[in-house]
Parts: C-alpha cells; sequence; structure tokens
C-alpha cells in the first residue's frame, strides 16, 4: 500500500511503499496526534519511518498495491 506524508517545512513528501493495512496506517496516525509522539511506519523492506506528529502536515493512504503481470495490465 503507498502511503505519503507530508511534513511542514519541508519541499519533498515522504512516499513510501508499506504492508501494513489502510487501518494499521490510520490507527497509527490517530495514536501518534492524540498522544503527540512519533509517527512510527515500516516499509515493504523493513525500512523504519519516524515523523514527529506535530511536523505532520498530511498522509495519504492509497490502495493496496496490485501485483503487476504483463504489459501494461491494471
Amino acid at each position: 500500500m503507498e502511503v505519503k506524508i507530508g511534513v511542514q517545512n519541508a519541499a519533498r513528501e515522504i512516499v513510501l511503499e508499506s504492508a501494513q493495512t489502510a487501518d494499521e496506517v490510520e490507527s497509527a496516525v490517530a495514536a501518534a496526534v492524540d498522544g503527540g509522539k512519533l509517527l512510527k511506519l515500516t516499509d515493504e523492506h523493513g525500512r523504519k519511518i519516524l515523523v514527529p506528529a506535530d511536523r505532520l502536515a498530511y498522509v495519504e493512504i492509497g490502495e493496496p498495491t496490485r501485483a503487476k503481470v504483463g504489459f501494461g495490465t491494471l
């Protein structure tokens, strides 16, 4: 699943592919914002992404990633 994170005062957004579900990502964002702590997510390769909750501008949760097969199939 693709997740885009906008960070205040940063020119670029953070984009990652996560194995977590949309509900898991949404819960992590809500917990970080409510607690004023860090947003902690893990990408497909096991790398951890940490963003201070007070610096979040937005979090966009995309559709689940589909396996690409063949030439230009959806």
